[in-house]
């Protein structure tokens, strides 16, 4: 880890960023510090600002790379060929130190990391409000405990970095519990300084965001590698006021959640612009089938779809029907269009693929009528849910249930909700805290399908790779790991950041 780069990329990106929008008569690149800068509330905000620009990119949220590790899950498989090497690799849980993508993986997260503590350092030099400030500095602490929260989940024991640094300073991986410290501090500051609601500012963390992530965090620490029941207790308190304070609901349509931008059951979405030069490129073409080829020309590139067996254990809803996408529109030589079911030997892949990332909003990622492709593009307008309200209402039924040692009728009107959006009937009451909390996991897992890793963490919290692998269809790729399957829960240090920090050990297993 280039210690020095992520202490200087902070004041770089403001520049740029602003640069986009007004004309400078001058380079002040060459006198521009941490002292210099933080004068002005408007430094402040466009600092806060340049941090949510990096998750606009192709290695942070913009991509399907952000999700190259957790291709070990049964929602996510790859071509058994083309150009999916990385995938293809994680998903036969044989991934490497030295494949560009995880090196993305990591330095994402990294990077809004330091530019948030640049914030978090300096903001009390701001001549401003103490308001406006705690406003700025309150995105700034959620952001960092973010990237902190994916990076310990994926990579396991990091180095904890919670104010800029030395170019010389290598620091020591900490404890995972260590980390997880500094993630709940921060949350619990972001809790604190900001508004429930940035009015009329979507794309903005806010205390809700906080609360309902500090949620997901206590629940996450109660399964491997902390496991600690304790936090039980705690992950149901923060997501039941989260609940309790009305500021969210479900959308109707299951479908719509993922054509409209910042909807009602969006509590933190990430934020595109193909115009402003951020297009979310998850959407359209990449996860659309390599042998569909649009009417005007443009044609898949089959990165991603979900694992056969996962699909056929899916529950027979409208949520799964708006999930996936399993009769192919193949163009014939006469232009027309030939529907061809996914598992005809006809298809180049012979799996079902995602509907729900087709679309995009306003049909800008693939636009089509169910019998006709006209056209597809590998940028979309279309917000990344970070967060839902569905894992908010699923965090609270579970964590409930568990820390009572048997489901309430409170736990049980949560996952009913989301089970009356998706279609599907309540419940049947009287199940022990255990079966309670499968079905949970269950639910989570075809709610969130093709989501950020949403799966793989619940897969890594309870282990549960075994039982995914024996359910696992002989038509995937095929697994190319025969060691403890424990050291699969973690993605491999890159090797370059071993390099750098020569005291650092690789995780167990690569």
């Amino acid at each position: 880890m280039n210690m020095k780069k992520y202490s200087i990329i902070f004041p770089l990106v403001v520049v740029i960023f602003l640069s986009g929008c007004n004309k400078l008569t001058e380079d002040p690149r060459g006198n521009l510090t941490p002292d210099s800068y933080f004068q002005t509330q408007a430094d402040l905000d466009a600092s806060v600002t340049a941090i949510y620009q990096q998750m606009t990119f192709d290695g942070a949220y913009a991509a399907t790379m952000k999700s190259t590790s957790y291709f070990g899950s049964d929602d996510f498989t790859t071509d058994p060929g083309l150009n999916k090497g990385d995938f293809r690799a994680f998903d036969q849980l044989n991934g490497s130190s030295s494949t560009q993508l995880i090196n993305a993986q990591w330095s994402a997260p990294w990077t809004i990391i330091y530019q948030a503590n640049n914030v978090i350092t300096n903001y009390q030099k701001v001549k401003s409000t103490d308001e406006l400030k705690n406003r700025a500095v309150g995105q700034a602490y959620y952001l960092r405990a973010q990237g902190y929260y994916f990076l310990v989940r994926t990579f396991g024991p990091i180095p904890v970095i919670d104010s800029t640094i030395a170019v010389d300073f290598r620091p020591d991986r900490s404890p995972v519990e260590d980390v997880y410290k500094l993630i709940i501090s921060d949350l619990e500051m972001a809790k604190s300084l900001l508004p429930v609601k940035f009015e009329g500012e979507p794309g903005r963390a806010n205390q809700m965001a906080a609360r309902s992530l500090l949620a997901d965090v206590y629940l996450t620490m109660t399964g491997w590698p902390v496991q600690k029941p304790d936090y039980y207790p705690l992950a149901a308190q923060e997501a039941k006021a989260i609940i309790e304070s009305n500021e969210y609901t479900l959308v109707p349509n299951f479908g719509e959640v993922f054509k409209t931008n910042n909807n009602s059951e969006s509590i933190f979405g990430v934020q595109f612009n193909i115009s402003a030069n951020s297009p979310n490129r998850m959407y359209g073409c990449s996860c659309v089938p390599l042998d569909e080829v649009a009417a005007d020309g443009s044609s898949g590139w089959n990165d991603f779809y979900p694992e056969i067996n996962f699909f056929l254990r899916a529950p027979a809803c409208e949520r799964t029907d708006e999930t996936f996408y399993t009769e192919l529109k193949l163009r014939q030589p006469d232009n027309s269009f030939k529907l061809v079911d996914w598992s005809s030997s006809e298809t180049h892949g012979g799996h079902p693929y995602y509907k729900k990332f087709r679309a995009g909003v306003n049909n800008d990622a693939v636009n089509e009528t169910p019998t006709v492709i006209n056209s597809m593009s590998p940028s979309s307008n279309k917000t990344t849910d970070i967060i839902r309200y569905p894992m908010v209402l699923l965090d609270f039924a579970e964590a409930s249930a568990m820390a009572d040692g048997a489901p309430s009728d409170e736990a049980y009107n949560a996952i009913d909700m989301v089970r009356e959006r998706a279609g599907l009937p309540n419940l049947t009451k009287g199940l022990s805290a255990e079966a309670f909390r499968d079905s949970v996991v269950y639910e989570r897992a075809y709610e969130f399908a093709g989501e950020f890793g949403m799966r793989w963490f619940d897969i890594v919290r309870l282990q549960l790779l075994p039982k995914i692998l024996a359910e696992r269809s002989d038509k995937e790729n095929p697994i190319l790991f025969s060691g403890d399957l424990g050291s699969r829960y973690y993605a491999p240090i890159p090797i370059n950041e071993l390099y750098r920090n020569p005291n650092w050990t690789q995780n167990a297993g690569y």
